[in-house]
């Protein structure tokens, strides 16, 4: 829904490049942004382009008011049994919230069933792919890109967010730039997979807890 509402966004700034409409008078896609928008559609457009961005504008209230929907129903969900815990744990970790936590769970599912880091980047195409040519060579290329896309999504909004507020993130991110100031996208995976096996070692960690506290006394 989310990258639905991007695209019409997409499509009604392109609507409004091509009718010669530049700027506008408020912050994109706030409340008066979108009065502006409507007040268009009656001052300064043609009437095909007018009811194009009609049309665009009924859509996109259409997605925001499903992805309230659904965010609420994910809300719900985390708050069950089955994950409030570890929800609860995992949205500790700075720029991880409910989403998140719970696209990772989710599309990991039984956490236990890793026995080790590598194998959680190499599940979630985090790692690198290798080339071997028979000749005792192994290079090394781009990520592999295989397992879930959307928990690479999130992980990757997660690191963008706690690189702007913790400083022990920009650090360690600005650690591996230095080593390869062209290819800053490489730290990007990189702190990328270390949230990921950290949200690994919390979600076990909770895991264990909640079977030692279901044993009987």
């Amino acid at each position: 829904m989310a990258e639905d509402a991007t695209a019409v966004q997409s499509r009604i700034r392109w609507l409004l490049k091509r009718n010669g409409i530049e700027s506008a008078p408020a912050k994109p896609w706030t409340i008066a942004y979108c009065e502006w928008l409507n007040g268009l559609r009656d001052r300064e457009l043609p009437s095909g382009a007018s009811a194009a961005l009609g049309s665009l504008l009924r859509q996109l209230a259409w997605l925001w008011s499903e992805i309230k929907r659904l965010d609420a129903q994910v809300l719900g969900l985390s708050q069950t049994e089955r994950y409030a815990s570890l929800v609860a744990a995992l949205t500790k970790q700075q720029g991880v919230g409910v989403l998140t936590a719970m696209v990772y769970l989710t599309e990991l599912g039984d956490l236990s069933r890793f026995a080790n880091r590598q194998q959680v980047g190499s599940f979630l195409g985090l790692v690198p792919s290798s080339f071997e040519t028979g000749e005792g060579s192994d290079r090394k290329g781009h990520i592999t890109r295989q397992g879930p896309t959307r928990v690479r999504k999130v992980l990757c909004q997660a690191v963008w967010a706690r690189l702007a507020h913790s400083p022990d993130e920009r650090a360690a991110y600005d650690r591996i730039v230095a080593r390869n100031p062209k290819h800053k996208k490489i730290a990007v995976v990189a702190r990328m997979r270390v949230l990921a096996v950290k949200l690994w070692h919390k979600g076990l960690e909770v895991r264990q807890a909640m079977r030692v506290a279901a044993v009987p006394t």
